[in-house]
C-alpha cells in the first residue's frame, strides 16, 4: 500500500511540474515584489534625485550605454553594504564595459550621501523616497525596495533580471552575465 501511495505521488507531482512548466513560459514573470517588467521590452524609464541632491538622475541620461540597475532594502544594513562594497571594487571592469551602475531604495538623499561618503561609493544612489520606482519593477514590499538587480542595454531595453541575490558573489555574477549580452550583441 505504501509504495502504490508514493507512486501515486511522484506521478501528481510529475503533472504538476509539467503543467507548472506548460503554464509558465506563457505567464509575466512574478516574484515577491509583483509582477517584473518584462525582458526584451523597454526598461521602465525614471527619474530619481541622486546622492548629491543637486540633480535628478533619469534611465534615459544613459542612453548608448549599458545599465546596472540595483534595487536594495536599506542604507547602511550589513546585506547592503556588503553588496555596495562589491559594486564599488568592481566599478572599473563596469566602466571598461561602458557600463554604469545605479543603485536605489527608499532612503531619502541625504542617508545616500552619508552611506557613499562612509563606503567611498563612486556611482550614484537614487532616493525612491516614495516607492514608485520599485514598484514599476516589481522590486517593493512592505515599504522597502528588494534585493533585485536588472541589466539595461544601451537602448533602453531590459536584458536581464536577478531576484533574491546573495550580496557578496551578486557583482561578478552581473558582470558574467553583462559579458554575455555584450558578446551576444557584437
Amino acid at each position: 500500500m505504501m509504495r502504490r501511495t508514493a507512486a501515486v505521488a511522484h506521478v501528481v507531482i510529475a503533472v504538476a511540474i509539467a503543467l507548472f512548466t506548460w503554464i509558465m513560459p506563457t505567464s509575466p514573470a512574478i516574484a515577491l515584489g509583483g509582477p517584473q517588467p518584462e525582458l526584451s521590452q523597454p526598461a521602465p524609464e525614471f527619474s530619481l534625485l541622486a546622492n548629491t541632491g543637486e540633480q535628478e538622475i533619469s534611465l534615459q541620461d544613459y542612453r548608448g550605454q549599458w545599465v546596472v540597475v540595483y534595487f536594495y532594502p536599506k542604507d547602511f544594513t550589513s546585506g547592503c553594504t556588503l553588496e555596495a562594497r562589491r559594486f564599488q571594487q568592481d566599478l572599473p571592469e563596469y566602466q571598461a564595459r561602458n557600463t554604469q551602475v545605479l543603485g536605489i531604495s527608499v532612503d531619502d538623499v541625504d542617508t545616500h550621501a552619508e552611506f557613499c561618503d562612509s563606503e567611498g561609493l563612486r556611482f550614484p544612489l537614487l532616493a525612491d523616497t516614495t516607492g514608485a520606482v520599485s514598484k514599476a519593477y516589481g522590486s517593493w514590499l512592505s515599504g522597502r525596495s528588494l534585493r533585485h538587480t536588472y541589466i539595461i542595454d544601451p537602448d533602453g531595453v531590459l536584458r536581464e533580471r536577478f531576484l533574491g541575490v546573495v550580496p557578496s558573489v551578486h557583482s561578478q555574477e552581473v558582470l558574467a552575465r553583462l559579458d554575455e549580452l555584450q558578446q551576444a550583441e557584437s
